[in-house]
């Protein structure tokens, strides 16, 4: 994966001098900025970025720019990267399981927030982390409206979170809690359950907790008719977090990972081949930087230009989309309505892909070389 040193104004003028034949990732670092104050803006508590939607180091560097100061970090490369790329800022770790190695590792690397779920990985917090440390307690719920459900691996139930928030409130700890509702959350009752919940565990516990991460799950903006209105679910946890806890209101801080990197990325593919006018060959798929479209569905926000730049208008057929390796699986979900007069070299641009797109890029059967090009705008 390689990055270009020019900055071009938009992507089309990208494609037209350089005529790429694999698949390009435009960054907008405005976008991402801008995005970066709304969230800044608006929700009521510290934000923190989950790396791991997009670990790049330009990323990183430009929302510490834009005033992100805290970072939700999983593995001992993505606390790395932080200190190199933000020096000073606070690190979650919040992957709730963890060798001892790596406990070890992230507090000299100088971390002092840690998730957990369990009582065996507590027990090793308790011998490697100092006491005064915070320990968030997470915990899940059968609760609907994400894409895909995050409580399938990670959480404890409620009846266990209570005993793990007060063990580690014993411990010598300082005593949290953190859930998340699912990715791509569009229904803003999903935090109301959570936090309800959340207040009833610290009074079940006798615990004040410090604390409450309402974890990420905010919605990009994945289809044209769907734009999520982020400030709406900012006031509901803001509204909720008081009616609950009352006088006992905790710290709010989120992770959105989706949410504040997603529309600073677009992916411009080439159409290789239009299969006895029905089927569309892209140079990219799902074991590239589409790579979450059949976990969460398909991005429609897509336009088609010729390779002189113009854009095709004509109207729309639902087309079956492969990508170009060799394997059956690698198959956009359903149909993706694409512009009829749309032929072979055009480029098929997907709107809102800065998410999960390079941290996930595969080089199977051969493909997967993107380039990442640095633009003013993405559209246009």
């Amino acid at each position: 994966m390689g990055l270009s040193k020019t900055i071009f104004a938009n992507p089309t003028e990208y494609l037209v001098r350089e005529q790429p034949e694999d698949p390009v990732l435009f960054f907008a670092p405005m976008v991402l900025q801008a995005t970066a104050r709304r969230f800044l803006r608006g929700f009521p508590g510290l934000v923190t970025y989950a790396v791991k939607s997009n670990p790049d180091e330009m990323v990183v560097a430009n929302l510490a720019a834009a005033g992100i100061r805290g970072y939700d970090v999983a593995s001992i490369f993505e606390i790395d990267l932080i200190r190199r790329v933000a020096p000073g800022a606070a690190m979650h770790y919040n992957n709730p399981v963890r060798s001892r190695s790596e406990i070890a590792r992230a507090v000299e690397l100088g971390v002092r927030s840690f998730s957990v779920d369990s009582h065996s990985e507590l027990a090793k917090l308790q011998d490697l982390v100092p006491a005064g440390a915070e320990i968030a307690v997470r915990f899940k719920l059968p609760v609907n409206g994400a894409a895909y459900n995050f409580g399938a691996k990670f959480g404890a139930t409620a009846e266990k979170a209570t005993e793990l928030l007060r063990a580690a409130r014993d411990m010598g700890f300082v005593a949290s809690l953190t859930f998340h509702p699912g990715t791509q959350c569009v229904d803003p009752m999903a935090w109301d359950s959570y936090i309800r919940t959340a207040a009833q565990i610290a009074t079940d516990a006798g615990v004040e907790i410090a604390r409450l991460n309402v974890g990420g799950g905010f919605p990009s903006h994945r289809l044209s008719d769907v734009n999520p209105e982020l400030e709406n679910i900012f006031g509901l946890i803001d509204r909720v977090t008081t009616e609950a806890f009352g006088d006992a209101r905790p710290a709010l801080v989120c992770e959105p990972g989706r949410g504040l990197v997603a529309e600073s990325f677009s992916l411009a593919t080439q159409v290789r081949a239009i299969r006895d006018d029905e089927h569309v060959f892209l140079n990219d798929g799902v074991y590239g930087g589409l790579a979450e479209l059949p976990l969460i569905g398909i991005i429609d926000r897509v336009e088609v230009r010729d390779p002189a730049g113009a854009r095709r208008n004509a109207p729309g057929r639902a087309r079956i989309v492969f990508g170009p390796t060799c394997d059956s699986v690698d198959r956009l979900p359903g149909e993706l309505a694409l512009p009829g007069d749309m032929a072979e070299g055009d480029f098929v641009m997907f709107h809102g892909l800065g998410a999960y797109s390079t941290a996930t890029v595969t080089r199977f059967n051969g493909f997967g070389n993107f380039q990442i090009v640095t633009v003013m705008a993405l559209h246009g």
